[in-house]
């Protein structure tokens, strides 16, 4: 028989897993985390516009993330030696972060183009506000289910 504190753990692990594996915060804040990422390297594409040779770099994370998401067969490896039975799972889709290797001399020095970067500086940052708004909202339905009323 389990103990009461035994039987706390478990109703509270359980809680936590239906709140938030059964909701989108963990994409908001995986999404969240990308913009983030995204930011410092667009950032660094800025800084160094005008450094000779430097290679222009960016995050690569929607596609696979889009794949991940719509691929509805997944299976179970039971064993090490056994091949990957459909696409990588949500939790398996990280940013990545790879150097664009065009040879375009856009600035004269390398392959930025400052104008490109700012625009795409001012898109993620939208996005990232637009997802903050939205992981806010989701922790505010959370909080007035948990208080037993709906006033948002």
């Amino acid at each position: 028989m389990l103990a009461d504190n035994e039987h706390e753990l478990l109703r509270a692990e359980m809680i936590k897993n239906f709140l938030f594996k059964n909701t989108n915060i963990p994409v908001l804040s995986k999404g969240l985390d990308v913009y983030a990422l995204r930011h410092k390297v667009i950032s660094g594409n800025i800084a160094n516009v005008q450094t000779p040779g430097y290679q222009r770099k960016e995050v690569q994370f929607e596609d696979e993330l889009r794949n991940a998401i719509q691929n509805k067969i997944t299976g179970r490896k039971t064993n090490s030696k056994h091949f990957p039975i459909g696409g990588k799972s949500f939790s398996e889709v990280n940013p990545r972060i790879s150097n664009d290797s065009s040879s375009e001399n856009v600035s004269g020095e390398n392959n930025v183009d400052i104008d490109k970067e700012i625009v795409d500086q001012v898109k993620n940052e939208l996005r990232f506000l637009y997802g903050s708004r939205m992981l806010s909202k989701n922790f505010a339905t959370l909080r007035a289910s948990i208080k037993g009323r709906y006033d948002i």
